[in-house]
């Protein structure tokens, strides 16, 4: 990033004068505007109301204009009791820039390019302004144009040293540029310049995440929460915190109290239902899975995942009609075409199976099990040659798979080859000594007329598994066809 350096000098510099400020100035309608349109929380500007005071008379107008940009009850009751006192001492409040009235409707609307622009325009007649600085670096942070925000907080803290929330950004700024350990000094010196702050412990946890930093992070995440525990995304953040740690009731405890904040946010159904999933809680994931789609219907991922918790559901019908129509709706999609393909072959449907298994081949040529299961529902659909040469690929890719290996031997079987088969069956039983590598070992040396071999083999295979009765029962099968042949 090109203004690391220069960042680290500014903000040393901007620490040593926030300590030695006197009073800061008071607060103006155009400042709280430029914030709110920048995304600061409600409940931080009412302390910066209580804190340094407004010094104008608010008018009507303002007010109104305020809460289309979405200040809340409290803010303007803060606004009003504070332009109340000693009003007779204030001059009225100049007005707020049309334009930043703009600027912070297309923010709530998310329109974030037509925001910046706006805010390019308030900034022609008030280039001083730090406030509408830090909302245009907002603006940039949305659009990630990660050094063009730089540049902007930058000037902001020069223009308003004291102001915490100028160390927060740059932090954010680090992080989404995976530059942690700088993440984690800005966020520090924000709170050492306002300990209450509730976005710097935030943006603290997310770098301290993307360290690793796991236990620290989640300590900071919560440390927010404790000063402003109505932020959907903080428990959000929280949720993936505690999953990458593999807390998972903590994680889905997270999750919940984001949808009870904010239930239209699908990110977190979605991502409750991961867990849901991993659980085996498969009727409520998908139930989660379903909120999401409704909420986010052009979301690829959402179908994606909900297609795979039908196919693990056994639910193949389902599975095929959602990841279908995710293909119809985003033929680019990459995703989920193994998970097709397995329930294609659930319902036998082996020619499709095949069409989607190469597909996943496509994607992945050097995934060894991608080219083992295509081969097995070639073999399946009656294409052995092709099988064949599919399952030595899969070999080939991957020599340390048993799976591979006794799939290669399953084909060699078909094709009579029978010391061939032979040979990759010892392999895979040399590899995992599984009840089923007994089996398809014996069932070749019965083939071969090996029966004394076939015979300890399944008996192993029996051992190894008793619950199993196929392999009782073909032991018992050959024991009686070895009987009958030594009486002949």
């Amino acid at each position: 990033m090109k203004h690391k350096g220069l960042s680290l000098l500014l903000f040393l510099v901007a620490a040593v004068l926030a300590a030695h400020a006197a009073d800061s100035q008071p607060l103006t309608t155009t400042q709280l505007m430029a914030w709110l349109a920048a995304g600061i929380s409600n409940g931080r500007l009412v302390r910066l109301v209580h804190e340094r005071g407004v010094g104008e008379s608010v008018a009507k107008d303002q007010i109104r204009q305020l809460e289309s940009a979405g200040a809340s009850g409290e803010l303007v009751h803060a606004l009003k009791a504070t332009s109340a006192a000693k009003s007779s001492a204030r001059p009225a409040a100049a007005s707020i820039p049309s334009s930043l009235v703009q600027a912070a409707l297309d923010a709530r609307a998310h329109h974030f390019h037509e925001e910046e622009l706006a805010l390019r325009q308030v900034l022609q007649s008030d280039p001083d302004n730090a406030a509408l600085h830090f909302a245009l670096a907002a603006a940039l942070r949305q659009q990630e144009k990660w050094d063009d925000a730089f540049d902007e907080v930058n000037q902001s803290a020069k223009l308003m040293p004291d102001f915490p929330e100028n160390h927060s950004a740059m932090a954010y700024i680090f992080y989404r540029l995976d530059d942690g350990p700088n993440a984690i000094a800005e966020a520090r010196t924000a709170l050492s310049m306002d300990p209450q702050n509730a976005e710097a412990y935030q943006f603290l946890a997310l770098a301290l995440y993307s360290n690793d930093q796991l236990a620290a992070a989640v300590n900071a995440f919560l440390e927010s929460l404790a000063r402003d525990g109505n932020n959907a995304d903080t428990y959000y953040d929280l949720g993936i915190t505690l999953h990458a740690a593999e807390n998972m009731e903590g994680a889905i405890d997270a999750y919940r109290h984001a949808i009870h904040i904010n239930p239209a946010y699908w990110q977190a159904h979605s991502n409750l239902a991961l867990i849901l999933h991993e659980q085996g809680r498969l009727e409520e994931a998908i139930a989660e899975y379903k909120e999401a789609k409704r909420l986010a219907p052009e979301e690829a991922s959402i179908r994606n995942n909900l297609g795979n918790t039908y196919c693990d559901k056994g639910d193949f019908d389902s599975a095929v009609a959602e990841l279908r129509q995710l293909y119809r709706d985003h033929p680019e999609w990459t995703q989920g075409h193994t998970c097709l393909a397995h329930a294609y072959m659930a319902k036998k449907n082996y020619s499709e199976a095949v069409a989607e298994f190469q597909l996943a081949v496509q994607q992945n040529p050097i995934d060894s099990a991608q080219h083992r299961m295509l081969g097995e529902a070639l073999l399946l659909n009656e294409r052995l040659e092709e099988g064949v040469r599919e399952l030595r690929l899969a070999v080939e890719l991957n020599p340390d798979s048993d799976m591979a290996h006794r799939a290669l031997g399953a084909a060699l079987f078909q094709q009579r080859k029978l010391s061939a088969a032979e040979k990759e069956f010892r392999e895979a039983l040399r590899l995992n000594a599984s009840p089923d590598n007994h089996y398809s070992l014996a069932a070749c040396l019965m083939s071969m007329d090996r029966y004394d071999e076939a015979l300890a083999e399944l008996e192993t295979a029996t051992r190894l598994d008793p619950e199993r009765t196929l392999y009782r029962a073909r032991r018992d099968e050959l024991m009686k066809l070895m009987k009958e042949t030594n009486s002949r």
